[in-house]
Parts: C-alpha cells; structure tokens; sequence
C-alpha cells in the first residue's frame, strides 16, 4: 500500500512569470485529492508528472477541493469540469465551503458553463450538471476517499478554508492564503507538515513573521505561494519547488 504523498503541482502566486499558481495533489493508495486548481490543469499535471517521473493523467483525478475563489487557486476548474463532462461523461466531486460554494456558480462559473449549443439547440445546464458538492464544514471533519478533512476560515479578502488533512496516521496542513494569524498557525502546528504561504500584503502572510517563529515548528514547514522576487535559497524555512513530492510517513 502508498503511503501518504502530497505532489507540488505550483508554488507561485497570481502574478508569477516563472510558477504555475499553487496547488498540490495528494495521493494514498491510489486515490487522489487535488486542492485547488490552476489554469491550463492537464497541462500543469503533464509538466510535473515529466518532474516526478510519474504518470499523472486528470482520469486519475475525481476529488477536487477549493481553498476560495480567486482566479489563480480556481481558474482551471471550468476546463476539468467540461473534460469530465465530455471526454469522461463524469461530473467532478467538488469539496468546498458553503460559502465557496454559495460563489462558485453565480460568480464565477455560470456565464461560461450555463449554456451548451447541442447543434440543434441550446441546453440550459446548472452546477449539479458538472458537481458533485461535497460541502467541508468549519466545526466538523468530512472524509473524502481515505482522507480526513478539517477546515478553519483565514483572514483574507474572500472566504478560504485552510486545512488539516490527516491520512494513514499522518496529518498535512495547508495555510491556503491567509494574513499571518498566530492563531491559525497553532492550529496547523497539531500537523506532522504544514504548508504555509508567504506573499506580499496585507491578506498575505510576510516571510518575515514567519521566521520569528520556533525553530522546531520551522522545520515542519514548508512556503508556498511566494512571488517571483522571493530568495527561496535564502529562506530560514524550506520553500517547495514544483514536481517535489512530500512523503509523510
């Protein structure tokens, strides 16, 4: 049996000339967990799997969970949920905040995805006719194939549920964007692994709050989402480079 893996499919952020947007895919025993979802995601998948020296086709891929709605996180979920549509006749089991949700379809989704011409006539679709919502809850875990999902709100400018995901006895957590929030760092700290970003801003968490931190709980992290100009070699706390593959054993 696999153990627990997580696979950096991007580390950059929205402006980023030289990253894909940051998202990871976590893989156990076959079954596999996308968070988020940049543009272009079949070709991002094929780039990282050519990295890794492993295969990593989207038929693989059913589960996908959205952190929020800004376009460089969620971006390439229209095209997964039309390749599943028409190349696999599946819909995408979408995990997602009731509050992700309540967006996704209205503000970000409809105009492009309601209507489909049949080449005889229009076909009105709706977000169930692509999704399949499995909601994430902010005071309960939900389980998704083998893993075990918890999420907490951050402080951003829209809602973003960051997560501790725990799997074969091991635990991932996953900051998503946040403002720095000690609060929420002592939360992921309960994780073997955290993944924590650091960008520009006030939304963003600046490197250098991070490196204030305890050098024990340094160690367990790992940055992602950082801009272009950030010295990853630098940094007193590891950065993740895209196709590396985190083994939590």
């Amino acid at each position: 049996m696999a153990g627990f893996e997580a696979i950096v499919l991007g580390v950059g952020d929205t402006f980023s000339e030289r990253h894909c947007t940051s998202a990871l895919l976590l893989c156990h025993d076959g079954f596999k967990l996308a968070i988020d979802c940049p543009d272009r995601y079949r070709g991002v998948l094929r780039g990282v799997a050519a990295a890794c020296g492993r295969p990593l086709p989207l038929s693989e891929i059913q589960h996908v969970l959205i952190t929020h709605v800004h376009g460089d996180h969620m971006n390439g979920l229209e095209g997964v949920a039309f390749w599943k549509r028409f190349a696999e006749g599946t819909r995408v089991q979408l995990l997602a905040a009731p509050e992700v949700r309540a967006s996704l379809w209205e503000g970000r989704l409809r105009a492009p995805m309601e209507s489909l011409w049949e080449g005889h006539e229009f076909r009105r679709m709706g977000f169930e006719d692509y999704f399949d919502h499995l909601p994430l809850s902010w005071s309960d875990a939900v389980e998704a194939g083998p893993f075990r999902i918890r999420a907490r709100r951050t402080l951003h400018h829209v809602p973003t549920s960051a997560l501790r995901i725990e799997c074969a006895g091991r635990t991932l957590a996953y900051s998503a964007d946040t403002a720095f929030d000690r609060g929420l760092v002592d939360w992921l700290s309960e994780a073997d692994l955290i993944v924590h970003e650091t960008n520009l801003g006030p939304a963003h968490t600046p490197y250098e709050s991070l490196a204030t931190l305890p050098e024990p709980l340094r160690r367990r992290m790992r940055l992602i989402h950082y801009p272009d100009g950030f010295d990853a070699n630098a940094a007193a706390i590891a950065a993740l480079r895209e196709g590396e593959v985190l083994r939590l054993k």
